[in-house]
């Protein structure tokens, strides 16, 4: 029995050097490399590296924009009468001026066009008078009005106007090109009312007056029609029609 109680004792002081060896173990050497592992570890969860920014650039719209020209282009049409805006034709140098002439014209994109059979048509033949658009007669073209210039002067005066090709008619060379014209507007001035004026109330200058020449109407006032002889002159003048609105307008 004694040597059992020895036996046991000795495994019990065996087991708490084998438990204080594990300790020491673990906290010396194993628990180190424990602590080494876990650092980098730890390191590549807080620090993520280099941030990579990406741009994302969208894709471009494809363009629906429908081209000013078209709103003038009647859809599923003759060809051969689109407007000229709508078909591009190659200039024809060796036609007569006056004398009709072929060109070869091809349609705009985003336009559509028959031909005589109703099918569908790019390229055609187009006929036309060889003239350059200011060539043209003044019923086919429309021109810009000045309002600055006199109507009413010796000789007449004319003025710069900016003139553009009407739409359905075809022409060579610019639509859109300067003129001389005569001065040709109006002011709501009425020539019977200015007679009628001159007759009746001329000896006090009404004529003048409505016609919008104070000055002259002031001195036919006071001076009684310069006599009546003043009064006279004037019912000539504007009888013929060479006095005329102050503002150099023409009488209605």
């Amino acid at each position: 029995m004694a040597a059992a109680a020895v036996l046991l004792r000795a495994l019990r002081r065996l087991c708490r050097v084998l438990l204080f060896l594990s300790q020491f173990y673990i906290l010396s050497g194993g628990g180190s490399l424990n602590l080494e592992q876990s650092q980098p570890l730890a390191q590549s969860i807080k620090d993520p590296g280099p941030t990579r920014s990406f741009t994302v650039v969208p894709r471009a719209a494809e363009s629906t924009d429908i081209p000013p020209y078209v709103m003038k282009c009647p859809s599923n049409g003759l060809c051969s009468r689109l407007p000229a805006d709508c078909v591009e034709c190659k200039t024809n140098f060796s036609c007569v001026y006056g004398k009709p002439a072929t060109f070869d014209c091809t349609v705009k994109p985003s336009v559509t066009c028959v031909d005589q059979d109703f099918k569908s048509q790019k390229n055609f033949i187009m006929n036309m008078t060889c003239r350059f658009c200011w060539q043209l007669p003044e019923s086919d073209y429309e021109c810009s009005n000045s309002t600055s210039c006199m109507t009413v002067s010796c000789p007449r005066q004319r003025y710069t106007a900016n003139c553009t090709v009407r739409d359905h008619v075809h022409c060579l060379g610019n639509r859109t090109f300067p003129k001389m014209l005569y001065c040709n507007w109006t002011g709501g001035y009425k020539w019977s009312t200015a007679l009628a004026l001159s007759i009746t109330l001329g000896g006090f200058g009404a004529d003048r007056f409505y016609l919008g020449q104070w000055r002259e109407g002031l001195g036919k006032l006071f001076s009684f029609g310069g006599l009546g002889i003043w009064t006279l002159i004037d019912v000539l003048l504007i009888g013929v029609g060479y006095v005329g609105p102050a503002d150099g307008s023409l009488y209605i």
